[in-house]
This record gives structure tokens, sequence and C-alpha cells, in this order.
């Protein structure tokens, strides 16, 4: 007879006691996490909703406003969610045999990433055409499509400042024009834009213009006026405003258009 089988019983019967404590205490605190898990997703998903629904909006009023006429919407994409068998025939086999409250609870279930597969961009350039995809577009008009998606975002979460290197490169002169407006509509609200450029609309809507320079292999910066700054994007003083420029650019500007004007009066003359 095993004297100590006794001891022993009840040492072994001590340690499992406390291991199903523990086993109990851990399957309470997974549990719990797994529902603060749930939790955070749910509320994730549901920020990024609202914030997409805010970026739509935003998106529809910054293309209408770059493109006069034109029409942008961005569209979430729905994943095809396959039900259950339910009664030994697939639910998705035309409606026959159906669940629908078991069709609700697989998509009530799926979380975000679930739900969605993408992002669908919508849009209609004006002049009477079709509504286009992206991949239906030319150069300009992707960039167009990006910097409309660009000032959408702004929109939904403002930043402080913003470096923009040649975004109007792409552009036609019509968007190049909007492009530059609504900077200076957004510059105006307290937002800085920084911008390289190399075409007119957006010298002509800024309020500092900075002269970059290479030479001896080292970048020179300088502040230029309007005028210069023109002249280097290979643009005259049209559109600029009287207050800014010099006399002598006024003077250049003038004599150039009473020597077109004789050039005319000349042409018409001889004909």
């Amino acid at each position: 007879m095993n004297k100590k089988a006794i001891d022993q019983w009840e040492q072994f019967t001590e340690q499992r006691d406390e291991l199903r404590e523990r086993r109990s205490e851990i399957a309470e605190a997974s549990k719990k996490i797994l529902e603060l898990m749930e939790h955070l997703d749910r509320k994730k998903d549901e920020a990024i909703e609202r914030t997409f629904k805010q970026a739509s909006l935003n998106f529809k009023e910054v293309f209408s406003q770059l493109v006069p006429g034109g029409k942008g919407e961005l569209v979430m994409q729905r994943k095809k969610t396959v039900v259950p068998e339910v009664g030994g025939k697939d639910a998705n086999d035309g409606g026959k045999s159906s669940d629908a409250p078991a069709a609700a609870a697989v998509n009530a279930a799926a979380g975000f990433m679930d739900k969605y597969s993408g992002v669908k961009i919508k849009l209609h350039f004006g002049g009477g055409g079709e509504t286009m995809q992206m991949k239906q577009l030319s150069g300009g008009q992707k960039t167009v499509v990006a910097v409309a998606l660009i000032f959408a975002i702004q929109r939904c979460d403002p930043m402080p400042f913003y470096l923009f290197d040649e975004i109007d490169a792409a552009l036609d002169p019509q968007y190049r024009t909007s492009v530059a407006s609504m900077i200076r509509e957004q510059a105006d609200k307290g937002t800085q834009f920084v911008c390289t450029t190399f075409r007119p609309e957006i010298v002509r809507k800024a309020n500092q213009l900075i002269g970059v320079s290479h030479v001896n292999k080292v970048s020179i910066t300088q502040k230029v006026d309007v005028n210069e700054a023109l002249r280097f994007v290979g643009d005259t003083t049209e559109g600029v405003p009287e207050s800014v420029l010099t006399p002598v650019t006024k003077k250049t500007r003038d004599a150039a258009a009473n020597k077109m004007k004789r050039a005319r009066q000349e042409i018409e003359a001889e004909g």
C-alpha cells in the first residue's frame, strides 16, 4: 500500500483546481478581448464609411468646379456575398430557396474588408459625352481626377501645408486655370501651398514667387516679381492686374500692342 497516495491525490487535486480556475480566467479574458476587437473593428468600419461618404460628396463638388459642366462620383464596390446552403440547396439558386434572414446575418457579420472590394470612379466631362471610367481617360484627364481627389480628401481633414510639384504639367489651359483658382481659394482659407510650376496660371495667382537657378553646381533662390516669373515660364503679362505691373513692363506691353495694331491696319489697307 502506497502511504503517499492520499497526499499526492490531494496535491494533484489542488493543482487541477488551480489550472481549471486559470483556464476559466483566461477564457473570460479572451472573450473580453474578442469583444473589444469586434467593437474597435465596428468603429473603424463606421469611421471609414463616414469618411468615404464625406470624401465622395467633396469629390462631386471639387470636380464640378475643376470641370465646368462635368460630373464625378466615387462609388464603393461591394463584394458578392455567398450565403451558405439552406435546406440542402444553395441560397443563390435564383431565390427559390433563399433565406433572407440568413443573408442579412451574413452581411451584418461581414467586416468592411469583407463587404467591399474597392472604389470605382464614374466621370462625365460634359459636352454631351458618355460616362467614362479611369481606364478611358487621357493623361490630362487622369491628372484632373487625381487633383480633384486630393482636394476632396483635403477638405475632409485639412492640413496646414501642402507641396505640389508641377501639379499642372499635364493639364490643358482651362484645367490649369481652374486648379490655380482652387489653390488660391483654399489658400485664402488659411492653408499654405508651395507649388513648383512652369505654367503661368499658378504664377498669376501666387502671393510670393521664388525663382530657383543653378549656377556653378549651386542652387540659388531669390524672390522675383510676377513679370519676371511670367517671362521665365514663357508667358506675357496678359491677364496680370495693372497694380502689379512695373512702368517698364507697361511700356513694353503697350509698345508691342501698338506694333500689332499697326500691322493689322497695314494688312487691312492692302486688302
